[in-house]
């Protein structure tokens, strides 16, 4: 558990949740402006994604964590990783740092602070897409401090920089990014109206991966065998 009090934790929830959702959102803006290729322009938003992940896992993580993330925080607060008493604390800090992610990248690029996004993403594909992010990443991020802690920061990114690719929705995966990204009309955008069916996607994603890891990475004890004694 973190030797860092709440405050400081808030402070680095929030500065994380911020300067990843402004990668997510400036390196989209950039992408958009330098090429018209789609393709192109998701590959520069995955990278600068990615290794901006490992880079505040690394010197954020010892300090709150590094959740980033509401479902991450919610997972952890039911596996008694995380204080009940501080995961609201940890839910604001997100959400806010993401908002003022998207502020802070909006301003770089010369446009309004927020704008609300128009890009469609809803159905039930994108919204598997969702859960299986979001189980996914749990599923890293668990199995990583159990069995290589050292390697968390480069499993995360990692994962995210592939599941930007092999899910239909460019894998969110974090509630409060989704929020950050439904104020920004720009290529990371997701409408306020289909954030609901994200959030649920998001959080059942997490939940589920949380009872299936609970599972596979409980040590069962194996009863060794008695070697027969000799008879007398």
């Amino acid at each position: 558990m973190s030797t860092f009090d709440l405050s400081r934790r808030f402070a680095a929830e929030a500065l994380g949740t911020g300067l990843l959702v402004a990668t997510v959102v400036g390196s989209g803006i950039m992408a958009e402006t330098l090429t018209h290729d789609t393709a192109l322009a998701l590959l520069g938003n995955t990278l600068a994604t990615g290794a901006m992940l490992v880079v505040l896992i690394t010197i954020l993580g010892p300090i709150s964590g590094a959740h980033f993330n509401p479902a991450v925080s919610l997972v952890f607060c039911l596996n008694r990783s995380l204080p009940a008493r501080d995961l609201p604390a940890y839910l604001v800090a997100q959400v806010a740092g993401g908002i003022a992610g998207t502020i802070a990248a909006h301003l770089m690029f010369a446009l309004p602070m927020l704008e609300v996004a128009t890009k469609l993403r809803t159905g039930p594909a994108q919204w598997f897409s969702e859960g299986v992010a979001t189980f996914g990443l749990v599923a890293v991020i668990l199995a990583g401090l159990r069995f290589e802690l050292k390697a968390v920061p480069w499993l995360v990114g990692l994962y995210i920089t592939a599941a930007y690719w092999f899910t239909a929705s460019t894998s969110f995966a974090n509630p409060a990014v989704a929020v950050a990204r439904s104020l920004t009309n720009t290529f990371s955008g997701i409408r306020p109206l289909d954030l609901p069916g994200f959030v649920v996607a998001e959080l059942l994603g997490a939940l589920i991966a949380l009872a299936l890891m609970g599972w596979l990475l409980k040590p069962e004890t194996v009863q060794q065998s008695q070697p027969l004694k000799a008879e007398p």
